[in-house]
């Protein structure tokens, strides 16, 4: 039960009653049971009993266990957790997306507002990476491959990071060549580079409901259409309602997230994995897949990508290692399949570098026998955390709320009662110095409004713990059901 060294500056009981939350979570300790003793856990964290106890009062404070005289400590009585967020209704026909309305609401979303941000989808919080390891492993590359800091590149990406990317892969259940991997400037100019490569202006792009706002962007830069698809908050994209959108509408690519899509954090079955796959290549029509968020589930087995299905090169896989390597090294990647050779083209033409020494250094670090023992830690870490944010949503927010429980990742998305409009929430909450990510900003529709995205991916503590009890306090008193406090 010791838990791992601290990555961040937090007290030291915190990371003890962390460790015992995510064994309780994961029902290691079960409902009504006696946790060991203080004595025992302050022997076995080696730590002094007043540490040991702090752990405890941490645990008890959180509803999480409750103390007995005489007795010990508890694992409580769970208590039933709030409803999953409804499946999503949206039109059924596509939509074009309106500039105007989401350049302000972006703007207003991601100016810096100061205290406490949900708001992003990158994590922040720097103990959540290796940051020795990562200034070494780009210190050597600059080192040994300086004279590329000189030199004009225009290849597909260096061999090394190919092959590295190549050897990653195998943990998604894809056999992929390195030959045939085109390094990118990041994800999304990876899914750029393949919508380009398979549409054209006017053109209808199905992809699931709610989605990230930065594809409604990419979107509506190349002028194309959106369809989205109801989505299912623990299963993922509806397979039924894109048949029906394939057979009726001429839907020229599907873009999807099929393991821990954002906002909703949805995995689909692999066996829905493989249908969708089957049923696109069916149609001839290219499914963009992006993984970058695979890696945040602990094991192979739970990661495995659509494109582990694809037998004829119609699954075009994109990704990159910002989620769980390091933010500031966007460097992206993409397997094209059939379209390869257009998305090579398309990138030598657009003119848009990478980096050797970034692409070096990513090749090593991604290489490290260390980096899936991170990669569990890591996601360890992000449920234990948002565990902790979903008991403080049940506590603090409006009856009625609706939250996901996804498998792994950073975010949750919350579904207020419908009477509640988040974005007027999100006003308010902006006066006072917190952001979260409104509805409106994840469709091009407004079925959304009463609806917000909260990200844990930047600093978890007190401070961050109160703004989360804050917009509850908020939301309650939208709804005229409590009077407003300051926390």
């Amino acid at each position: 039960m010791s838990p791992a060294s601290p990555p961040s500056p937090q007290p030291l009981y915190v990371f003890i009653g962390q460790a015992i939350a995510h064994m309780i979570d994961e029902q290691v300790f079960k409902p009504g049971e006696r946790l060991p003793s203080v004595r025992e856990v302050a022997v076995q964290n080696g730590v002094s009993i007043s540490t040991a106890v702090q752990a405890m009062r941490w645990l008890e404070e959180r509803h999480l266990v409750s103390a007995k005289p005489r007795a010990g400590y508890f694992v409580s009585a769970r208590r039933r957790g709030m409803a999953m967020p409804s499946v999503s209704r949206p039109p059924k026909y596509s939509m074009v997306i309106e500039r105007q309305s989401r350049c302000e609401l972006l703007r207003a979303f991601t100016e810096e507002v100061g205290v406490v941000s949900f708001g992003a989808y990158a994590p922040e919080d720097k103990g959540l990476f290796a940051h020795e390891r990562i200034r070494v492993a780009l210190a050597r590359a600059t080192r040994v491959h300086r004279q590329s800091l000189i030199e004009y590149d225009e290849s597909c990406g260096t061999q090394a990071l190919r092959e590295a990317v190549a050897r990653r892969a195998l943990h998604l259940g894809c056999h992929l060549q390195p030959e045939d991997i085109i390094i990118t400037a990041s994800c999304t100019h990876a899914v750029s580079l393949c919508l380009q490569a398979v549409t054209r202006p006017g053109d209808i792009v199905a992809l699931e409901s709610p989605t990230h706002f930065g594809f409604l962007d990419l979107l509506e830069t190349l002028e194309l259409r959106v369809l989205e698809i109801p989505t299912h908050p623990t299963g993922g994209m509806s397979l039924p309602a894109l048949q029906l959108a394939i057979d009726t509408q001429a839907v020229k690519a599907v873009l999807s997230v099929p393991t821990l899509s954002n906002p909703l954090g949805a995995v689909m079955r692999h066996a829905d994995k493989q249908a969708l796959v089957h049923m696109l290549a069916a149609r001839q029509i290219p499914l963009i897949e992006d993984v970058v968020f695979n890696d945040l589930l602990a094991s192979d087995r739970r990661r495995k990508a659509a494109k582990a299905f694809d037998s004829d090169g119609w699954v075009m896989i994109c990704g990159s290692f910002c989620k769980t390597l390091a933010p500031g090294l966007r460097t992206g990647y993409v397997q094209a399949g059939r379209w390869k050779d257009t998305v090579s083209r398309l990138k030598r033409i657009q003119g848009v570098p990478t980096i050797k020494v970034l692409e070096y250094a990513l090749a090593e670090l991604l290489t490290q026998s260390a980096y899936e023992a991170r990669l569990r830690k890591l996601s360890a870490m992000a449920k234990t955390r948002l565990a902790q944010a979903r008991a403080l949503i049940f506590n603090n927010f409006p009856k009625g709320t609706r939250v996901s429980a996804p498998q792994g990742g950073y975010t949750l998305w919350v579904e207020l009662p419908s009477e509640l409009n988040a974005m007027a929430l999100f006003r308010e909450c902006k006066a006072e110095g917190i952001i979260f990510g409104p509805g409106a900003l994840f469709s091009a529709s407004n079925h959304f409004d009463h609806c917000m995205r909260l990200s844990f991916a930047g600093p978890w503590t007190e401070v961050q713990q109160r703004a989360l009890a804050r917009i509850g306090n908020l939301a309650r008193a939208q709804r005229g059901t409590d009077k407003v406090t300051k926390v």
